[in-house]
């Protein structure tokens, strides 16, 4: 293996588990992650303390890039309507059924590895909250209607989630354009807007 500064090292052992992951999800093991570098365990140990931590890391990583990029393309956005209108079109996005089979790994592991369940908590958390506070600027702006800002960005959320993860599942069973048409529907009726108002 080239010679890397342990930043890079550390990055480089990180890609390697994303890769491994999207191949054997959160069954991948240290020697996966090795075997994929051309390097052994023992370089792996040295960065991370455990599987479940480079696991965490991994996904992190993962996860996060869909989350910066609805949350830049939603600041682009004038107004909640259509930073809302944002958030449905590029969280149901059709070619990232990869991110939805991370999220449904994580969460099946999540009982079982601390660190997982910390970062996913913590990025599910972050998704809440961009919904929460564009929808309470919305009801401050008077074109959304909402007592419970909060408790509406977990139910819409968990809906969209529900739906993506049945979609990464059961292909046959439910197919992309149920998961935004029904998420967009109940979201506009939460809110108080005119049917399809949300969608594109």
């Amino acid at each position: 293996m080239a010679r890397l500064t342990p930043a890079r090292r550390r990055s480089a052992i990180v890609d390697a588990a994303i890769d491994v992951m999207l191949r054997r999800g959160m069954a991948a093991t240290v020697r996966d992650v090795a075997e994929q570098m051309g390097t052994s365990s023992g370089l792996i140990h040295h960065y991370f303390a455990s599987m479940d931590d480079l696991l965490a890391a991994a996904f992190e990583q993962a996860a996060s890039r869909d989350l910066h990029t609805t949350r830049d393309a939603m600041a682009g956005c004038d107004g909640a309507v259509s930073q809302l209108r944002t958030f449905f079109a590029t969280y149901a996005r059709a070619e990232q059924d990869w991110a939805f089979q991370l999220w449904l790994d994580a969460w099946a592991e999540a009982a079982r590895r601390p660190a997982v369940r910390e970062t996913s908590e913590r990025l599910n958390v972050a998704w809440q909250r961009l919904l929460a506070d564009t929808v309470r600027a919305g009801v401050a702006d008077g074109v959304l209607s909402c007592a419970d800002p909060d408790a509406t960005a977990w139910r819409m959320l968990s809906l969209l989630d529900g739906l993506a993860l049945q979609t990464v599942a059961h292909r046959d069973v439910i197919d992309r354009g149920a998961v935004v048409s029904w998420s967009v529907a109940y979201a506009e009726r939460e809110l108080g807007l005119a049917r399809d108002a949300l969608l594109p």
